[in-house]
């Protein structure tokens, strides 16, 4: 049956499909717009991700503390409210993909406001911390490092002296210390903030400074005095290397004032060294400030003018220069000794030359006479 319907009428239109070459029209064009969109997603996204990823500005770190077991989401958050980084949601999603075997370690850190954010984690990664550097100088006293330790706030001078009094379990040790005096070592520190800053309590504040330097003398100072071969034991090298390390104020005379004492020791003579004298009376003798018979008179067993040997301690703590000078002494016939006033010493073999050399500082310069070795 034939069908006499007009192809130009609305019914013949609907009736009739579209040529193929329209419909490939119009599917490309389709799929051009669709590429097109994707793209547009993609840049965008790419644009925002980097604008994400750069720093955020500002004119100084950031004190941020992150506590153990924060997970990422919660330190992005952190780090976002504190105006480290520009986006949480940046620092989730980059954590979850390429930060996913990252961990980050808690503490107290600086963070730079004008890194990016791959530089933040970076330092949360690596425990890059805040914190707190202490100079501790050779020759200082229990008493110096108290007061410098008080001077910075961190803890009270009273509870470091009293906690060094304590003598920890550590095999190494002497036994029967009544202090820690000469095993504190001389050294730079750097301690997390939170430990010597934060809300912990003196006593545990000065336990963990004086662990640390207890664990550097381990480290440095104990495998040196292994390695040599002396009749002295551990408590009588560092006794004399602390007296040694408060008489020699030119660092070349080390050795040679380590030997003086050495052949001091080996005849019986008193050391007869000043620096035990103010210690045991807690004083600090200056060249304006010199020692006078009646305090070289004092009785104290750590008066080594009326001592012999060794007093019961050392009185500073030695530095791995004068420990490395009693290991290493200087061989000399020399057994006396007397302080220039400028730091330097004039070294006699004979009671007669020592005695002249007195004389000779006298006259150079007028005041009173300094003690003597």
């Amino acid at each position: 049956m034939t069908d006499h319907r007009d192809p130009a009428s609305p019914e013949g239109l609907i009736a009739q499909s579209a040529p193929p070459r329209c419909r490939q029209r119009w599917g490309r064009r389709l799929v051009q717009g669709l590429a097109f969109l994707v793209a547009l997603a993609v840049g965008f996204g790419y644009w925002r991700w980097q604008t994400w990823l750069q720093p955020l500005g500002g004119p100084e770190p950031i004190q941020v503390v992150i506590q153990p077991g924060s997970s990422s989401r919660l330190i992005g958050k952190q780090l976002h409210q504190a105006g480290v980084i520009r986006s949480a949601l940046a620092w989730e999603l980059w954590s979850r993909t390429f930060g996913r075997d990252w961990l980050f370690q808690a503490g107290t850190y600086a963070l730079d406001p004008n890194q990016d954010m791959l530089s933040v984690a970076r330092q949360l990664r690596q425990g890059r911390i805040l914190q707190r550097r202490l100079t501790i100088p050779e020759g200082w006293r229990i008493e110096q490092m108290a007061a410098a330790l008080a001077e910075r706030n961190w803890l009270a001078a009273d509870v470091f002296i009293a906690t060094a009094r304590v003598i920890p379990p550590l095999d190494w040790l002497p036994p029967s210390l009544n202090s820690l005096e000469g095993y504190l070592f001389p050294d730079t520190y750097l301690f997390p903030v939170e430990q010597v800053e934060g809300s912990l309590p003196d006593q545990q504040k000065a336990e963990i400074v004086i662990n640390a330097m207890l664990q550097r003398f381990a480290a440095v100072a104990l495998p040196l005095f292994r390695q040599h071969t002396t009749s002295l034991s551990l408590h009588e090298w560092v006794t004399l290397a602390s007296i040694v390390e408060r008489e020699a104020a030119v660092p070349e005379e080390r050795a040679l004032i380590a030997g003086v004492f050495l052949n001091r020791l080996k005849k019986g003579m008193p050391l007869g060294a000043d620096p035990t004298v103010e210690y045991a009376l807690n004083i600090q003798q200056t060249p304006d400030r010199r020692l006078t018979l009646a305090e070289v008179h004092t009785p104290s067993p750590y008066n080594t003018y009326l001592t012999p040997g060794l007093p019961p301690g050392p009185i500073a703590s030695p530095g791995l220069a004068s420990l490395k000078a009693v290991l290493e002494p200087e061989e000399t016939d020399y057994l006396y000794f007397v302080a220039r006033y400028d730091g330097t010493h004039v070294f006699s073999k004979t009671l007669a030359e020592h005695e002249a050399a007195q004389r000779q500082i006298l006259r150079e310069r007028q005041g009173s006479p300094p003690t003597s070795q």
